[in-house]
């Protein structure tokens, strides 16, 4: 690698190498200037140094080497050709001061360089892509006679160790003042991507020769002398990418020859001045990335001779003006994320010309105007993530010279039209996430020249039309995620020129189409996720192209083929998650090219044999979650390349032996979780063994394994749900000290450290996780380094130590359910911006919460609740936009409601319970809000006040009946991989807490306030609402019957209030209404009789004197006394629980516990808490 120097490596010889002139250049019939010999063997030494000595290839970042590789002596003139752009010098070609050239390709030493008074004639000097780096020195200046000057594109790359840089030619500000000066003849300066970081000189706008002017990527400084737009000859500007550089756009003047202007991506502001529209010699305008008060002027339609418009990144106020229709010879319109609002202008389809059109990540609303269809010489169009509405229009057909569409996250509604296969020329077709409803057209089939088709998470219905096997010029098809369904069409088969398939995450099931072993071609095929069944296809061993098979998570049965082995250059192999049976075929150890093989998870048996494994391609082997016969044989250390092995719950009889694997001599990661693991006592040589990745969890370990005092390059070391006991040894907190990344000790029976610690010692740990130990003490301070920290179920006490503030890195912070004391710490708020969870819940803290929460506050999860938090809530957290869960309950705060709580927009979950909030929980003077709101808990408060009738109006997410037939479940707090939210539901005295929260739940508890009047009818328009509990309030008026349209209610309490009137018969229709409670109101007539309602017992009407029917005894019609009846006694969950609603999961279509389950009638407790991890409380 070349050396590094201040200086310019060798630019004072190679200046003098490329153009060398005099006062007349040469015209194409000169003869060639013959060199003096000294200076043509100089000239060919200077060749062998930079060319044949150099250590990088040919064509270096994509670029050919400079131009003087061609250069060749020749006998008959002895002098050089392959120069470009040469003139020839009267008086000789070189002349040095010193007659040797140096040696290296370093700076020449300082009494070694040119003399630049012999080169006053030098007229062009080119020296871009030259890989120069280091200070141009300042004698350039002394070339008074330049008239082109161009050192654009120099950097040079090198290393130090392992980490790359790049160095850049510099320029320092008085040479740049010098040579500005002095080269008053220049017409071309291009100076790309050299380092000025200064200011330009005022002077450079007296260049009045200047033509063009190439100052992009820079870092100039300072304000940009708008002179320089006004220079009689200037023809060219490109000052982009000096983000630093400010200005404004001066009134041009009508004459301006000004025929490119690129300023994007720097800090230009002010008006677009209607003077733009003078320039009626531009083609190229670049505005991207730019910031102008004004909108953009009707003059802009004077530019009929612009033919490139970049408005990309631009903010600019107001609508696109109608004049964009005038510029008859653009062929090139980018407004990709603008902020243009209003309609997009019809008068766009009047661009004749225009080949390229992006309106990606544009504002523009209303729908995509029809004349679009008239670009006919339209050959890219891209609309991704625009907010157009409306549907595509069926003029869209007419784009016949069209060659790549991007319809991707766009807001398109109604079905693609059909109009789409007319697009004869189209070669890629983007349609990632959409809306489209409906079929895919059949007409899709028509793409002839498409190559590139992609709807992942597409919302197409139906299966895929048998026409797309018609796309015989198609390469890559993906389907990703998409909601297709049904088997796949034979016609896939068809595809000959396929190269990739994804179909992965979507609803197709069936068997595989033995035609996809017509795609001869493919060479990556991916069908994970899908509920495929039958055996493996056998015809997939027909394409020896394949490289890469993915089709886990299906339902796969039978054996592996041993056809497989045909697959010669398949590299990677998935079959995991399947219900495969059989033994394993031994080839599959032995394919010549097979990298990685995964079968976890399936019905695999026999006996686990590697046989003649040496040449083994294998680096990675998945074997997880088998039923294997025997031991690990100790054959595995033939494996010469694997390095990461998975074979976590195997299920042997035998308890597995760790010392094999340090056999294995390549081996970095092992997954040995769920195993009965057999470590040695014995002093185990493992100091030559290093692993990287180290999973050992439930492997039934009572101590730290002494082999891994050894392993410190461990980066990843779960131990976690093992028996280990004890204080943490000294010993351990060395191992991966300077390595380590992820620790997880968590569900263990560890009581703290050996060695009294103030910061654990992993310095670049970002997750660790301690959770559900014995941990006694003050709380474990992590790394400074560590971004999440799990510390929760443990007993920690003492204070919070003030050195977690140091700790600004964390995302999620849960040190929930100890017995932590003393006062929140108010630092919490200040690093909030890099924060998502912070729980503390179920500790003994008290005090007031953090005041000040920073603007840009991340915060996505805050959980105090049960503590002995006092005060106020500040409003300092309406700063946290992101907050999802707010979650207080069961604290000492004394305050009215946070009415500013409504503007915070993505609040999912709010929990105020069991606090001294009061007053009303709304005004007239608040905007309704709470749109994406699931869960509200205000009970046992004291808020009181009316609730209006418009209230739950805007709870949008409450709206729309739950997808209970979803295939995937999603929990709150998903987004993060370890971190679940969890809750506390309250009903009737028992607590049932969530450790996961389905993102469908939705509840709503005002209970044991003091609210009155009538509840509002609009809580019946909230059909998605599970669980409603009003009771213990003073609402009066009749039992609103609105309450019929709440289909998936599983939970209806509105007992203990002052309800009149009958009970609307509607409520038979609530065929999830698992408990119901009316008792203590004033209700009277007949109780509904069929549905959920046989169900119901006495408790559930009790206290309405009023009432008839059953359950009661009293019957409808009877004026007689009512009778007296007897609450009759049923046995509970728990102690005190006679609540007949249960927590019911998905299998019986109800879902109130969030649970995955039936527990409808057994009610026995300890399965309940086992299995779905639910704590029920008195």
């Amino acid at each position: 690698m070349w050396k590094m120097n201040h200086y310019l490596p060798l630019f004072l010889i190679a200046s003098c190498l490329f153009f060398i002139s005099h006062s007349q250049t040469i015209s194409s019939t000169s003869s060639q200037h013959r060199c003096l010999p000294d200076q043509s063997s100089a000239l060919l030494q200077l060749r062998k140094e930079l060319v044949e000595k150099r250590t990088y290839p040919d064509d270096y970042y994509g670029v050919s080497y400079p131009k003087m590789k061609s250069w060749k002596e020749t006998s008959a003139t002895a002098g050089f050709v392959g120069l470009s752009t040469l003139t020839a010098a009267s008086s000789g070609c070189v002349i040095f001061k010193n007659s040797t050239l140096p040696s290296t390709t370093s700076l020449p030493p300082p009494q070694s360089h040119l003399e630049f008074g012999q080169l006053v004639r030098l007229t062009h000097l080119n020296l871009s892509y030259s890989f120069l780096h280091g200070r141009i020195p300042s004698e350039i200046s002394w070339l008074s006679n330049l008239v082109s000057l161009d050192l654009s594109f120099n950097y040079f790359e090198y290393s130090v160790g392992a980490d790359f840089y790049e160095t850049y030619l510099n320029l320092r500000r008085n040479d740049l003042e010098a040579l500005v000066q002095n080269m008053t003849y220049l017409r071309k300066l291009h100076l790309d991507n050299v380092n000025i970081s200064s200011s330009l000189p005022q002077s450079l706008a007296n260049l009045s020769s200047l033509t063009s002017l190439s100052l992009p990527y820079c870092n100039l400084l300072g304000k940009f002398p708008s002179d320089i737009f006004l220079l009689p000859k200037i023809q060219a500007i490109d000052v982009s990418g000096n983000y630093n550089l400010t200005g404004f756009l001066p009134n041009f003047r009508s004459r301006s020859s000004l025929k490119k202007l690129h300023i994007s991506s720097m800090n230009f502001s002010g008006e677009f001045l209607d003077a733009i529209g003078n320039l009626k010699s531009l083609n190229f305008l670049g505005l991207s990335q730019s910031y102008f008060s004004r909108e953009l002027p009707n003059s802009i339609g004077n530019l009929e001779s612009l033919s490139h418009l970049d408005l990309s990144g631009a903010i600019s106020l107001g609508a696109l003006s109608n004049s964009i229709g005038n510029l008859k010879s653009l062929s090139h319109l980018d407004l990709s994320s603008t902020n243009f609002f209003g309609e997009l202008p019809k008068s766009i389809g009047n661009l004749k010309f225009l080949s390229h059109l992006d309106l990606s990540w544009t504002n523009f609303f209303g729908e995509l105007p029809n004349s679009i269809g008239n670009l006919k010489s339209l050959s890219h169009l891209d609309l991704s993530s625009a907010n157009f509405s409306g549907e595509l229009p069926n003029s869209i057909g007419n784009l016949k010279s069209l060659s790549h569409l991007d319809l991707s996250w766009a807001n398109f509604l109604g079905e693609l039209p059909s109009s789409i296969g007319k697009l004869e020329s189209l070669n890629a077709f983007y349609l990632s996430s959409t809306i489209f409803s409906g079929k895919l057209p059949d007409s899709i089939g028509n793409l002839n020249s498409l190559k590139y088709l992609k709807l992942d998470s597409s919302k197409f219905l139906g299966e895929i039309p048998p026409s797309i096997g018609n796309l015989s010029q198609l390469t890559s098809l993906s389907l990703y995620g998409s909601n297709f369904h049904g088997q796949l069409p034979s016609t896939l088969g068809n595809l000959a020129k396929l190269t990739f398939l994804g179909l992965g995450y979507s609803l197709f099931s069936g068997k595989v189409p033995s035609s996809l072993g017509n795609l001869t071609q493919l060479e990556e095929l991916f069908l994970l996720y899908n509920n495929f069944e039958g055996k493996f296809p056998v015809s997939l061993t027909n394409i020896t192209k394949l490289t890469w098979i993915d089709i886990s998570g299906n339902q796969l049965k039978g054996s592996i083929p041993s056809e497989i082995s045909r697959l010669t250059n398949l590299s990677s192999l998935d079959l995991s998650q399947n219900s495969l049976t059989g033994a394993i075929p031994l080839v599959l150890y032995t394919m010549p090219s097979l990298s990685e093989l995964y079968l976890d998870q399936n019905q695999l048996t026999g006996p686990l044999q590697f046989q003649n494994i040496s040449s083994s391609q294998l680096n990675t082997l998945g074997l997880s979650g088998i039923k294997l016969d025997g031991p690990v044989p100790r054959s595995i250390a033939n494996f010469t390349k694997l390095q990461v092995l998975y074979l976590s719950s195997i299920n042997l009889k035998d308890k597995v032996e760790l010392n094999i694997f340090f056999q294995v001599k390549k081996l970095q990661s092992l997954d040995l979780s769920g195993n009965n693991l057999l470590v040695s006592k014995e002093n185990i040589n493992s100091t030559h063994h290093k692993f990287l990745d180290l999973y050992l969890s439930s492997c039934n370990l009572r101590e730290f394994p002494d082999f891994l005092k050894a392993q410190n390059k461990l980066q990843n070391l779960d131990l976690s749900n093992n028996s280990i006991e004890g204080k943490i040894p000294k010993w351990f907190c060395n191992v991966g000290k300077g390595t380590l990344q992820n620790l997880n000790l968590s569900f263990n029976l560890l009581s703290g450290f050996e060695q009294p610690l103030k910061v654990l010692p992993w310095k670049f740990i970002q997750f660790l996780d301690l959770r559900s130990n014995m941990l006694q003490g003050s709380l474990p301070i992590p790394p400074l380094s560590t971004r999440y920290y799990f510390a929760s179920n443990n007993n920690l006490t003492r204070k919070i130590p003030q050195m977690i503030c140091m700790v600004n890195s964390l995302r999620v912070l849960d040190i929930s359910n100890n017995q932590l004391i003393g006062q929140i710490l108010q630092c919490l708020s200040h690093f909030s911006n890099s924060l998502s969870v912070l729980n503390m819940r179920n500790n003994c803290i008290q005090g007031n919460l953090p005041k000040s929460f920073m603007k840009g506050c991340s915060l996505m999860t805050l959980d105090f609740s049960h503590n002995q938090i006092q005060g106020k809530i500040p409003q300092s957290l309406v700063r946290c936009q992101m907050l999802e869960v707010l979650n207080l309950g069961n604290n000492n705060i004394n305050d009215a409601f946070p009415f500013w709580l409504q503007s915070l927009p993505e609040v999912r979950i709010l929990v105020l319970r069991a606090n001294g909030f009061h007053g009303p929980i709304w005004t007239p003077h608040t905007r309704f809000g709470f749109s994406k709101l699931h869960v509200i808990d205000l009970s046992h408060n004291n808020f009181s006040s009316r609730l209006p009738l418009e209230y739950f109006k805007t709870w949008n997410a409450m709206l729309m009946v739950p997808a209970k037939d979803k295939s995937q479940t999603e929990y709150m707090g998903s987004q993060f991989n370890y971190y679940k939210d969890s809750i506390t539901v309250v009903n009737k005295g028992i607590e049932i807490f969530l450790v996961k929260i389905l993102t469908i739940f939705t509840t709503i508890d005002l209970s044991n306030n003091r609210f009155y009047g009538e509840i509002p009818n609009s809580v019946g328009n909230l059909r998605g609402l599970i669980v409603l509990n009003l009771s213990s309030n003073s609402f009066m008026g009749h039992f609103p019957s609105s309450l019929g349209n709440l289909t998936a209610l599983e939970s209806l309490d509105l007992s203990q209030n002052k309800l009149s009137g009958e009970i609307p018969q509607q409520l038979i229709g609530l065929t999830f209404l698992e408990y119901l409670n009316l008792s203590h109101n004033q209700l009277v007539g007949p109780i509904p009789q069929g549905g959920q309602f046989s169900t119901f017992e006495i408790s559930s009407f009790e206290g309405n004197f009023g009432l008839c029917g059953s359950p009661l005894l009293n019957k409808c019609g009877n004026n007689n006394e009512t009778k007296s009846y007897e609450t009759r006694h049923e046995s509970s969950i728990a102690e005190g629980f006679d609540w007949k609603a249960v927590v019911i999961g998905y299998a019986c279509r109800l879902i109130i516990g969030l649970v995955i389950g039936c527990f409808a009638t057994s009610r026995r407790t300890i399965w309940f808490v086992r299995n779905f991890g639910v704590h029920l409380r008195r």
